[in-house]
């Protein structure tokens, strides 16, 4: 059901509860509107990070509550989908905005196990991109290598090939902390292509900025 659905679905319901006395239903119609506020707390929260990675300003103090407001609505309604996306973004903040791996980790292995059971490739994928960024920067190299390979199946079975792109990045500082560095090479180039055909201008910052380090 939309949210124009569920909300046009309460005021259904509060006409008759009010003006037919009937109202039996008036549970199922806050639970449509707890999905709502779930799904608009979540996508606020994702607007200030958005503000935050693209500015590199200081951490937005609404963010948080928003992501763990949107899991509390989740996990009240049994979404497990849901869920597994309000736990990548409360450890996606904690691991990018606070540089707090130690909190952050809980929080993405919880989202990757729960995407992976609800069949949600798109946040399992961005769970175990932030493990391996995780894992990589702990000196696990191949658990790294795992993770994004993973990652980037998962992102181009779903059409998400900008991400493939930026997960290649990661791919390419891996390589080159192994001493494989014309492969760290020849991976950027692919990266590029893939960044620069679907005008991801971002990634391609990072992947210039990768060449200069490898």
């Amino acid at each position: 059901m939309s949210t124009d659905d569920r909300i046009q679905r309460a005021r259904e319901i509060y006409q008759r509860a009010v003006y037919g006395g009937e109202d039996g239903a008036l549970a199922e119609a806050e639970r449509g509107l707890d999905a709502v506020e779930a799904d608009v707390a979540l996508a606020r929260g994702r607007l200030r990070h958005a503000r935050f990675q693209n500015e590199q300003s200081v951490e937005d103090p609404a963010e948080l509550p928003l992501f763990e407001r949107a899991l509390a609505l989740y996990r009240a309604l049994g979404d497990a989908r849901g869920e597994a996306e309000a736990l990548f973004w409360i450890g996606c903040l904690h691991q990018f905005i606070r540089r707090d791996d130690a909190t952050a980790v809980p929080f993405l292995e919880r989202s990757e196990r729960l995407a992976e059971r609800a069949g949600d490739r798109w946040t399992r994928s961005e769970a175990l991109r932030h493990l391996g960024i995780s894992a990589h920067a702990a000196g696990r190299l191949d658990e790294a290598r795992e993770r994004l390979e993973e990652s980037s199946r998962l992102r181009r079975e779903i059409g998400v090939l900008p991400g493939v792109a930026a997960n290649m990045v990661g791919l390419a500082y891996i390589a080159a902390a192994q001493d494989r560095r014309a492969e760290a090479l020849t991976t950027l180039d692919e990266a590029q292509a893939i960044a620069e055909e679907h005008g991801a201008h971002a990634v391609l910052g990072h992947i210039e900025r990768a060449r200069a380090r490898i």
